[in-house]
Parts: structure tokens; C-alpha cells; sequence
């Protein structure tokens, strides 16, 4: 299909308009090192050309934008009618997507008060192509992903702009509205609360703003309530409501999707099951978990068991497993007589206990366990673990043991992505993952100029030899920054790191706000005035990802944001999402990295005895050398990097033997 294409529900693409799954050659492993090194070398030798391309049809939209200034409001809407119906016909060709998109830049100025800058027509023109474009924070994402959702909707297309949490799709969806209504459009917002019916209205509209969790649970729910009635005649009578027994389907098909922060959502969340299951009590599993919970507490590491912390799992050793023999022989429950049934209840206790932290991996709200999401620090809302673990965690905290789960349905953002007609993205940080995107996801990365010069200053990465001596540093540093009445935004690995600082800073006098998975709710606003003369805010890996930093004038008189990260995060480009909150359009900033070689993600990649002659040849104030502590980072994050991919491309294929065994079985996801 060529890129203007336009699948929308109706007679050409069906009822329900989706990609089958499509072949991935193994895809993941085999290619993927080709692929990268083709890559990088065809961008060295195109960019230059494409960029020259691509800056010329910004050029042409704002000639044509220039025309336009002489029309009234009832005559750029005639023209948008006119124009949406022979995009209709002809589809997203060239000049229909200069002209539509030029109305949009005008609507956009009288409506939002935002005249769109050249950049963001880039972004536009790149995301209209079916590619991922590397857009800079503070470069005006929110407003080029409006622009490319009604561009596309004008073709009728309907688009899913996918946003990182219900607040920034509400916030969007009402920031955007004023230019789709005028252009004709109708654009909605499904959020995690929203009942069915209200679901399925919003999912009519033709721009819809939605979390990716939240679409791809939907499309499950679809898959269950159609079952294996998926042919189009099924879908005909489930549409107009003939078959009273078949509701109607949640969503119009999967027809174009518009990923907002992609990297985060393609590669950091693209392991994670989306699992559709249903909440099953069962008090005699109940009192099994607390049983195993017990025994297990009654094993030595490294003598019974032993735990992987690289890999996140438990192992259990011959002493272990006779160990289990012995305690299993003196119970009365035949249930303990299933080896694998107890082993399997007894590695999960162990993994509760030795792999899993509180203020870490998980928070206790309410009497109740909540995951934290790894790569944004955010509450992962209505996600729990499996097989066991979540319950095994809440034996371990002293909550009510919630019942078992039972899966009804399952998909990987790797399998349901590939899956639209049409797929687009936008992030920040997107070129280190490049080769894997388009080896999975058959993603191209373009990028996108800046539009003024970046002023940020990297003071570099300063080790230490320890925790203390790191976090005494970070409290000196943060606590001159104030007193100079520059802004300073920290970033910490965990919500327990951020509750140490606090109380450092606490105790210096310091003052400064807190923001991490436990106060998410309070998230826009107190990122929004971290930019404010003196501030301190103290933020998990989330940094208020999506809410712009405001800093004024007299922040920049004293430096401008400076950006403080208390650690190196176990992928480049998550530093530079991060350090990417410093210096946007041009403003002063600065980033600063102040770590120990104690970290944990040194400590489990870097060899002892690579860590041990660091430290011999730190000063005597602790500080490690900058050139052997950067080292020792770059070879710790490297090897991450590289177990992380690997670790990816081993679930697609586990992934995708799964599926097709459950198409020989004839079932679904």
C-alpha cells in the first residue's frame, strides 16, 4: 500500500478495517542487525536530501497559508467541505495534504491562537508518511499531532491519537477541539472510567484521544464479544444491531494510530501482556499462596535458591528442592504432593521477597497493591502481575489477598500495533532504537530540525564511590542552585530514592516539591512550575513527561532550568528524555549527572573488580575519576541496552509461536 492510502469502515475496507498479522521474520532476530547498519548508512547519505525535500513542503504550506489570511470563517469552512470530499475520493495525496493541511494552520491560528511553525509542518508531513518523527521537547508535539489526526480525519480516516495517561487525554482532546469543530470534525476522549456505552459513542467520533492500554483493552473486549463470528457478514449484523444477541463492536476498526512519546510505548511497555481477565475467589488457593509464602521463608539464598537480579528471576537449587521434599512430606495436603504445583508457588514467594520493593516496584494505597511502571515511574492503573505474584506481594505487605485471575484474553503492544492500516509517531528520544522500530514495527525514524539552536550546557557525569557521598553531593548542588535562584529539576530512579532525597533536602532547609508515582495526580501542576525562580522538584523517571516546563525570563537570568539526574538510567535514550526537560526552543539550561559506582545498574553489569578499581582510584573526597567513571557507566548501560533488546526480540518470538498455536487450537488472542 503506498502512503495515501485511506482505510476507513464502510464497502472497500469492511466493517472492521485491520491488518491480518502480518509475517515478522522472525523478524527480530534475524535481520535486525542488518537492518541497522543499512539504516544508519541509507540516513547518512539521504538525510541531507530528505531534509532539503521536507523543508520545502513547509515552505509550500505556508505560501498557501498566506492565501488563505483573505478568507472569512464560513468560507474556509465551505472549503474544508469541499476539500474533505475529494480526499475521500483521491485519498492523502500531495497536494490535497498541503492544502488541507494549510486550512488547518489557519483555523489553528484563529481558533487556538497557535500559528504552527515550520517544524511541526515537518512533523506533520512525516507522520502522514507512515513514520516515527524525533520531534525535541518543547517543540510543539501536542499541536503537530492535532494537525496530522485532522489532516488525516479530513480523508476520513478515523485516527487514535494515543497519549501517555487519562489526564493528557482529556488535556489534549479540549486543547484540540476549537480546530477540529472547525474543520468539521467531531474528536472524543476515552479515559480509564468511562462505562461501555459511553465508550463506544466516543470511539464514533473521528479523532478519538485514548491511552494505549485503554484501546487495545477495548479491542480485546471486541475480539470476546465477537468471538470467532469475525466474518463481515457477522460484522454487518453486530453493526446495525439484526442480532440482538451480538453487541456492537467497541471500536471502528483499527484504521490509523498516532503514538504520542512512541519509544515509550513501542519499546518500553512492548513486552508487557495486555491481559483481559476476570477476578476468580478461590479461599483454598488462598491459603496454598500463604502456606508457600511461609515455607518460602524458611530458604537460604544461595543454598536453596538463587536470584538473578539482572534477569528478574528465581532459581531453585538442588538443596532447595529437597529442602521443599522434606517440609511437603510433613504436610497433610495432598495438594503438596505436585512438585511442580508447590515449586511453582514457592518461586513466587521467593521473587515477592527478594526481587520485588516496595516505593519500587510497587506502592500500598489503600490497603491495596499498585504497580509502578519501570520506565515512566507512573502508577500502572489496573494492571497487576501473574501467576500468583501479585497475591504472593500482598501476603508479603499484610493486605487482603485479591482472587486469582483467570485470562480471557491477551496481546503485546509488538502484535496489536502492527495491526493498524496506518501507524505514525512522535517522541523525543527515538534514534537509538531506530534498527529495532523498524525491524518490529516497520517504523522509518525521521527527524525533525530544531527550531532554534540548543543552548544546553552538559556539566557531565560526576561519580562517586558510594550512595552517601553521591546523595550529599546532589543535596550541595541543589541546594546552590537555589540560593542562585535557578530552577532545578531532579530525577531519581525510584519513589524510595526520591523520599531519601526529600528528607536530605529537608533536613538542609531546602525546599523544594516532590513528584512521583504516589502524587501523580498533582503531576501537571507541579511540573509546570518547576521552572519558577529557586524552585526544587524532586521527580521519578516520569519527569512530568507531556506538560511543558514553563521558565520565565528571570529563571533564564540565572541559567535557566538545570537538570540534575541522581543516576544513569539503563538506556541512553531515557537519559535523554530526561535531560531533554533543559534548554527547550532555545532557552538556557543545563543537564548534570551525579551518580555512585554503587548503582544498580552497575553493580549487577559492571564486574567486581572493575568496581573495585574505580573505587582505588577515587579521591579522597570519594570522587571517581570523570573518565573511569564514565566508562564504567557506558559499559554497564551498553550491556543493559544490549539484554534489553534481546530480551525484546526474544518475546516476539515467544509471542508469536504462542499465536500460532492457539490458531491451530482455533482459538484467539
Amino acid at each position: 500500500m503506498d502512503a495515501s492510502f485511506a482505510p476507513s469502515p464502510g464497502i472497500a475496507w469492511g466493517r472492521y478495517p485491520q491488518r491480518g498479522d502480518a509475517s515478522r521474520p522472525n523478524a527480530a532476530a534475524r535481520w535486525q542487525r542488518w537492518l541497522g547498519s543499512l539504516d544508519s548508512f541509507a540516513r547518512s547519505i539521504l538525510s541531507p536530501l530528505e531534509q532539503g525535500s521536507l523543508r520545502r513542503f513547509a515552505e509550500t504550506v505556508e505560501a498557501a497559508t498566506l492565501a488563505l489570511r483573505l478568507y472569512d470563517d464560513d468560507a474556509l469552512q465551505r472549503e474544508a467541505r469541499r476539500l474533505s470530499t475529494k480526499m475521500r475520493v483521491d485519498g492523502l495525496i500531495d497536494e490535497h495534504i498541503v492544502a488541507a493541511l494549510a486550512l488547518s494552520c489557519e483555523l489553528a491560528a484563529r481558533r487556538l491562537g497557535k500559528r504552527p511553525f515550520a517544524a511541526q509542518l515537518i512533523a506533520v508531513r512525516i507522520l502522514l508518511s507512515n513514520r516515527l518523527a524525533e520531534m525535541q521537547t518543547g517543540e510543539g508535539k501536542t499541536l503537530a499531532a492535532g494537525l496530522g489526526a485532522a489532516v488525516a480525519a479530513m480523508a476520513g480516516i478515523p485516527v487514535h491519537v494515543l497519549t501517555a495517561n487519562d489526564y493528557l487525554v482529556a488535556r489534549d482532546c479540549e486543547a484540540m477541539s476549537p480546530l477540529f469543530e472547525a474543520m468539521g470534525l467531531s474528536a472524543a476522549a476515552v479515559t480509564q472510567p468511562m462505562p461501555p456505552e459511553q465508550r463506544r459513542e466516543a470511539y464514533r467520533a473521528d479523532i478519538v484521544y485514548v491511552t494505549a492500554k485503554e484501546v487495545a483493552f477495548d479491542y480485546l473486549r471486541d475480539r470476546i464479544a465477537l468471538g470467532r463470528r469475525r466474518r463481515e457478514i457477522d460484522l454487518r449484523l453486530a453493526g446495525n444491531g439484526s442480532d440482538s444477541d451480538r453487541p456492537a463492536p467497541m471500536l471502528r476498526g483499527l484504521c490509523m494510530a498516532l503514538i504520542d512519546e512512541a519509544d515509550s510505548v513501542l519499546l518500553d511497555e512492548a513486552g508487557t501482556p495486555l491481559i483481559l481477565s476476570r477476578m476468580v475467589r478461590d479461599p483454598a488457593n488462598e491459603v496454598l499462596m500463604q502456606h508457600a509464602f511461609a515455607m518460602a521463608s524458611r530458604l537460604w539464598e544461595n543454598r536453596d535458591f538463587r536470584v538473578d537480579r539482572v534477569r528478574r528471576r528465581v532459581e531453585l537449587l538442588a538443596a532447595g528442592d529437597a529442602r521443599i521434599e522434606a517440609m511437603a512430606d510433613a504436610e497433610d495436603d495432598r495438594v503438596w504432593g505436585s512438585r511442580r504445583l508447590r515449586n511453582e508457588l514457592i518461586s513466587q514467594a521467593l521473587a515477592a521477597r527478594h526481587l520485588y520493593g516496595r516505593d519500587r516496584d510497587y506502592l500500598v494505597r489503600e490497603d491495596k497493591i499498585v504497580m509502578i511502571d519501570e520506565p515512566t515511574g507512573r502508577i500502572a492503573e489496573g494492571r497487576t502481575w501473574s501467576r500468583g505474584l501479585h497475591q504472593m506481594i500482598e501476603i508479603k505487605e499484610g493486605v487482603a489477598i485479591t482472587g486469582r485471575t483467570e485470562t480471557m484474553a491477551r496481546i503485546t503492544f509488538q502484535r496489536f500495533f502492527p495491526r493498524y492500516l496506518r501507524l505514525c509517531g512522535m517522541s523525543g528520544t527515538l534514534r537509538e532504537a531506530r534498527s529495532e522500530l523498524r525491524a518490529v514495527y516497520g517504523l522509518p525514524v525521521a527527524k525533525v530540525p530544531l527550531r532554534r539552536p540548543c543552548l544546553r550546557i552538559d556539566q557531565g557525569l560526576h561519580t562517586y564511590v558510594d550512595a552517601a557521598r553521591k546523595w550529599r553531593a546532589v543535596v550541595d548542588a541543589v541546594a546552590a542552585a537555589q540560593r542562585s535562584g535557578q530552577p532545578v529539576l531532579v530525577g531519581t530512579e525510584s519513589v524510595r530514592d526520591s523520599a531519601v532525597l526529600s528528607s536530605l533536602l529537608g533536613a538542609r532547609g531546602v525546599g523544594h516539591r516532590v513528584l512521583n508515582a504516589a502524587q501523580d495526580r498533582d503531576e501537571a501542576d507541579i511540573v509546570a512550575r518547576a521552572g519558577e525562580p529557586g524552585a526544587v522538584t524532586v521527580a521519578t523517571n516520569m519527569a512530568g513527561r507531556g506538560t511543558d516546563i514553563l521558565v520565565p525570563a528571570e529563571s533564564q537570568a540565572r541559567g535557566g532550568l538545570l537538570v540534575l539526574a541522581c543516576h544513569r538510567n539503563r538506556e541512553r535514550r531515557i537519559d535523554r528524555q530526561l535531560s531533554g526537560r533543559a534548554a527547550r526552543q532555545g532557552q538556557r539550561g543545563a543537564t548534570r549527572t551525579i551518580a555512585a559506582i554503587t548503582d544498580p545498574m552497575v553493580a549487577e553489569r559492571l564486574p567486581s573488580l572493575a568496581r573495585t578499581l574505580a573505587i582505588r582510584a577515587a579521591s579522597p573526597d570519594g570522587r571517581v575519576p570523570r573518565t573511569v567513571g564514565a566508562l564504567c557507566f557506558f559499559l554497564a548501560q551498553r550491556g543493559e541496552e544490549i539484554r534489553r533488546k534481546r530480551e525484546r526480540v526474544r518475546l516476539i518470538d515467544a509471542d508469536e509461536r504462542r499465536a500460532r498455536l492457539l490458531a491451530i487450537a482455533g482459538e484467539g488472542e
